[in-house]
């Protein structure tokens, strides 16, 4: 390059690196000496300023030497006032081809791009060699060409010439997510990374179709291959295939299921910081119950919840967290309750409470009135839920939250994911405080426990429909990473509200392709087309 605007407002370099071309740059920032730039544009400035005036209009390039004296003028005063270093810069640039056809298609192509943002070039016909070196890291700058490539530059337009015109994101230990669409970079991310981000959360929206599914089916293998142990909450039956290609446990609920959990399990690794055990599970059972008995308020759940530690004591549990155990070992699922022991604590007049239950004991949910039967040691456990049907899946969410949230808590040292598919239906407005509060609790304190939890949803509308959002809005809050795919109109103005979206990636996200998708990762915005091999495709 040998020239370019006398003033520019962008970054000169954008457009070339934009591209997939293959290019080395090379720029060369050489400081030259105040005292004698000074003093040499005072001699300029006189002469020009003689001329001017003498010969006024009558001058053949009275307009180009009116800008060059006040060029001259504006830098003096840069250098004198403000303290601005003056700098010669020299910008070179290589373009590698296989074939010469190809290498001239691409010669011509570059120029194009350069001399379209106001950057003239000239080929370095006889001096490629010396071009070549200067593009290696040995900092040679022959003489033969700085006389020719030398353009001047203030040290506040040395901004304009940086080079990582859109954000690049390579974590040492990092998973890969896909590439860079500006430049083709490859995106590592370690959300992990205790060093580098506040948490390990994620949010992951968009449109069905769009491609979050395959993602998150994506990250459930890559990260299964680093050990890490992950739990999915699946309530549209996609998983299930991942589960048998990483042999992971599947666990399905519903009416032809033949694997339980039960809902009254208290597990060893349960206990929450200044609580019991049985004290920490009465605080979990008020938001399960809060889902069947949806009118539940204070009068009415100190009534239930006496009638459930009357049904644990009948187990011989109590707030003493020593009657958990027997023999030194913590008490096994067997030796719990059951839904039908607390309907069974219910007199026959008391119909409020016994009608509500009843559907969960003789009627067509009685597959939850059974104990746990599954081998919950795997490093990969699939809830599949999607045979409770639409009304019944905010109570197998919970459950199953509930289950790997203690799964979650077990050795703080070692990393664990938990992915909430279709999260909206436990924070949205079929939700209840009480649950949303548990949801939020997770995304706020997992980190502790060397967690991440993955919200992932199409409906962000509903997400933020409980509380005027406010559930939602601290979701994706304590959200270290947000991924958008292709998302409608509506619920990119929701986004809006709630995000420091701008107008540019509004666009952005409403054109995205299948497989792409707008990332932020803490202060980066990025633009990442998800990648995949064959072999991952077709475990998927």
């Amino acid at each position: 390059m040998v020239d370019y605007y006398r003033e520019y407002n962008d970054i000169i370099l954008k457009n070339i690196i934009d591209t997939n071309i293959n290019v080395n740059l090379s720029m060369f920032y050489e400081k030259q000496d105040n005292y004698k730039i000074i003093k040499d544009l005072t001699y300029y400035i006189g002469n020009v300023g003689v001329d001017l005036k003498d010969n006024g209009d009558n001058r053949n390039d009275i307009d180009i030497a009116a800008f060059s004296y006040q060029d001259a003028k504006y830098i003096r005063k840069e250098l004198q006032v403000n303290n601005e270093d003056f700098y010669f810069l020299f910008l070179y640039i290589v373009v590698y081809a296989e074939a010469e056809r190809e290498l001239n298609f691409l010669l011509n192509k570059v120029e194009g791009i350069l001399q379209s943002s106001g950057l003239i070039t000239r080929r370095a016909t006889f001096r490629q060699e010396q071009v070549f070196k200067a593009c290696l890291p040995i900092q040679e700058n022959s003489i033969d060409i700085k006389e020719v490539s030398k353009r001047n530059i203030l040290t506040s337009g040395m901004v304009s010439t940086f080079p990582f015109v859109s954000s690049n994101i390579f974590d040492e230990n990092g998973v890969f997510m896909g590439t860079n669409l500006y430049n083709n970079s490859l995106v590592f991310i370690d959300r992990f990374s205790k060093e580098k981000y506040k948490n390990a959360n994620m949010c992951v929206f968009g449109t069905s179709g769009a491609g979050k599914s395959f993602f998150i089916k994506l990250q459930i293998l890559r990260y299964w291959m680093f050990g890490i142990d992950q739990y999915v909450i699946d309530p549209e039956h996609e998983y299930y295939k991942i589960a048998e290609s990483l042999n992971g446990t599947l666990i399905k609920i519903g009416p032809t299921s033949n694997t339980f959990v039960n809902i009254f399990d208290i597990r060893e690794d349960s206990i929450e910081e200044g609580n019991g055990y049985l004290a920490t599970k009465l605080n979990k059972l008020k938001g399960f119950f809060s889902l069947i008995f949806e009118d539940l308020n204070d009068e009415k759940y100190s009534i239930l919840e006496n009638k459930i530690i009357k049904m644990y004591q009948k187990k011989g549990i109590n707030f003493d967290d020593s009657s958990l155990y027997r023999d030194n070992k913590f008490k096994t699922s067997e030796e719990m309750p059951i839904l039908e022991d607390l309907y069974n604590e219910f007199s026959p007049e008391d119909n409020y409470y016994k009608n509500k239950l009843n559907i969960f004991i003789n009627g067509s949910l009685s597959f939850f009135n059974n104990k746990t039967n599954v081998n919950l040691d795997n490093k990969l456990i699939i809830a599949d839920i999607y045979e409770l049907g639409e009304d019944n899946l905010k109570y197998g969410m919970f459950i199953f939250v509930d289950l790997f949230w203690d799964k979650i808590k077990k050795e703080r040292n070692k990393n664990k994911a938990i992915y909430l598919d279709e999260i909206w239906r436990l924070i949205g407005v079929v939700s209840n405080k009480e649950v949303a509060s548990f949801i939020y609790k997770i995304f706020k304190t997992i980190r502790k426990f060397g967690g991440s939890s993955v919200a992932i949803t199409q409906d962000i509308s509903d997400l933020f429909s409980l509380d005027d959002g406010i559930y939602g809005k601290s979701i994706l809050n304590n959200s270290n990473i947000k991924t958008f795919f292709s998302l409608e109109e509506e619920n990119i103005s929701t986004l809006e509200k709630y995000t420091n979206i701008s107008e540019k990636e509004k666009v952005e996200i409403k054109s995205l392709k299948r497989g792409e998708c707008l990332m932020f990762v803490q202060d980066n915005h990025i633009l990442v087309k998800i990648e995949s091999s064959d072999f991952e495709k077709e475990l998927i």
